[in-house]
């Protein structure tokens, strides 16, 4: 490989790997509302009246 490809897949992998990083520690110092399982029921049907 030449050393520009090593220099750019290093990169690609730093890129991936922090923004893993990032998102798992904003995901712990923000963790998301607790979900009760009922919060999505499916699209509703119109009634017939």
């Amino acid at each position: 490989m030449t050393p520009v490809a090593i220099f750019f897949m290093i990169l690609a992998m730093l890129v991936i790997w922090g923004g893993l990083v990032l998102a798992v520690r904003h995901l712990v110092t923000h963790p998301e509302p607790q979900d009760d399982g009922d919060a999505y029921r499916g699209p509703v049907a119109p009634r017939d009246t």
